[in-house]
C-alpha cells in the first residue's frame, strides 16, 4: 500500500484555521489566503500528491483532503464577512456627526413610486387623440440609413435642404451613411414600403418617437427631442383633408379656445408645404418670450406628399395621393402645461416632475 502523507493534514488544517482567526484586518486576511489556500499552500501541495497513490486509495484520501479544504474555505469566508462588516461600521463611525446637545427632529421618509415622465404621458395622450380619429400607431428605428432619412424623402446628397438638419452621424459603414434620425419622417418610408410589399394600401398612421439634431438647447429646442409623425396615403386625398385633421387635433388636444393656422413653408418631401402653428398657450396670443412675442407657437410642418416620395417606394402618384405632418411632442407638452422653458423637461428637478405625478 502506498503511503500518503495525511499525517500532517490535521496539523496543517489547524494551522490554517488559526491564521485565519488571527487576521484582524481585511489586508491581513488577504495575505493569509495565499498561505492557506493559495497555489503554494500546504493543502494544494497535498492535493498534488494524490497522483502518487494507488487508484483504490486515491478516492478515500481525496475525500478526506477535500473535507479539510472545505473547512478552511468556510472559515475564511466567515472571517471575511465579519471583517467587512467591521470595516463598514468603522467607516460609519468616522462619518458620524456629533451634534452635541442639538435636538434633531425625526423625519419619517417614505419612498415615492416612479411614474411616466411628462413627455411619455403627453405621447400617450396624443396617440389616444389620433386613434380616436381613425389612425393606427406605428414605430420605427432611431438609427437610420442615409437613404431612409434623406434620399427617399427627396433629399439627395449635396441637396441644399440638407442644411436644414444638423445631423448626428454614426460611425458605422461608409462615412455619413448612417445617422441618428433627424425626424420621424423615415418611418413613413418604412410604412409605405411595407404597404406595397403586403398590398395593404391605404395607410392612415401616426408614428411617435425620439429624434436627434445638433441644436443648442433653448426655451423651445432640445438636441434630443420627440416628434409624432402622421401619414395618410389614399385615393382622392386633398390639402383640405390635411387642414381638417390639423384643426380637429388642435381643438381635441388643446381645447376649443386654441386656434391653429397653416403658413406657407418649404419641405423637400411635401408640395405644397406648410408650417403648423397654434395660439401661444402661455400668453394667449398677446406675445411673450416663449413665442418670440408673435402670439403663435410653431408645432411642426405638414404638406401633401411629393410625387417623388411616392415613386421612391413604388407607389403610383397618379392613382394615390396623401399628406404628412410632424410636430414636437415636447412642444405639445410645453404648450399644454404652459412651461415657459423646454429645458425644464430635462433638468430632473424633482419639484418640477412631482407636478405631473
Amino acid at each position: 500500500m502506498t503511503t500518503f502523507p495525511l499525517a500532517n493534514l490535521a496539523e496543517e488544517t489547524a494551522a490554517a484555521l488559526t491564521r485565519i482567526g488571527a487576521a484582524n484586518e481585511l489586508a491581513d486576511l488577504l495575505e493569509a489566503h495565499a498561505h492557506v489556500l493559495g497555489r503554494r499552500s500546504a493543502l494544494v501541495a497535498l492535493q498534488k500528491s494524490l497522483g502518487a497513490l494507488a487508484p483504490q486509495e486515491r478516492a478515500g484520501a481525496g475525500a478526506t483532503l477535500q473535507d479539510a479544504r472545505r473547512r478552511v474555505e468556510e472559515a475564511y469566508e466567515a472571517r471575511r464577512v465579519e471583517l467587512e462588516a467591521r470595516e463598514r461600521q468603522r467607516a460609519l463611525e468616522l462619518d458620524r456627526l456629533d451634534l452635541g446637545d442639538v435636538v434633531v427632529e425625526r423625519v419619517t421618509w417614505s419612498p415615492s413610486v416612479g411614474h411616466p415622465s411628462l413627455v411619455a404621458t403627453t405621447q400617450r395622450e396624443l396617440e389616444d387623440v389620433f386613434v380616436a380619429m381613425g389612425f393606427r400607431v406605428a414605430d420605427g428605428p432611431e438609427v437610420e440609413s442615409d437613404w431612409y432619412n434623406f434620399e427617399a424623402l427627396n433629399i439627395p446628397p449635396a441637396h441644399p435642404a440638407r442644411g436644414m438638419w444638423d445631423t448626428f452621424y454614426v460611425e458605422l459603414g461608409d462615412p455619413e451613411t448612417v445617422v441618428l434620425r433627424t425626424h420621424t419622417s423615415p418611418t413613413q418610408i418604412h410604412l409605405m414600403e411595407h404597404a406595397v410589399a403586403t398590398n395593404t394600401l391605404p395607410v392612415h398612421s401616426v408614428m411617435p418617437g425620439r429624434c436627434y439634431r445638433r441644436d443648442t438647447p433653448d426655451a423651445r429646442h432640445l438636441a434630443a427631442f420627440h416628434q409624432v409623425e402622421g401619414l395618410v396615403v389614399d385615393r382622392g386625398i386633398s390639402f383640405a383633408d390635411l387642414a381638417g385633421v390639423i384643426e380637429t387635433f388642435t381643438r381635441a388636444y388643446f381645447g376649443p379656445d386654441i386656434e391653429s393656422r397653416l403658413r406657407p413653408a418649404y419641405f423637400p418631401f411635401t408640395e405644397p408645404s406648410a408650417e403648423f402653428e397654434i395660439t401661444c398657450t402661455i400668453c394667449r396670443g398677446e406675445g411673450c418670450r416663449t413665442c418670440s412675442h408673435t402670439g403663435w407657437i410653431e408645432l411642426g410642418g405638414c404638406g401633401m406628399l411629393d410625387p417623388a416620395v411616392l415613386e421612391a417606394v413604388h407607389i403610383d402618384p397618379d392613382e394615390w395621393s396623401g399628406f404628412a405632418f410632424g410636430f414636437g411632442i415636447d412642444r405639445c407638452a410645453q404648450m399644454r402645461h404652459q412651461i415657459a422653458d423646454m429645458r425644464a423637461l430635462i433638468d430632473n428637478d424633482v419639484r418640477f416632475m412631482e407636478q405631473f405625478s
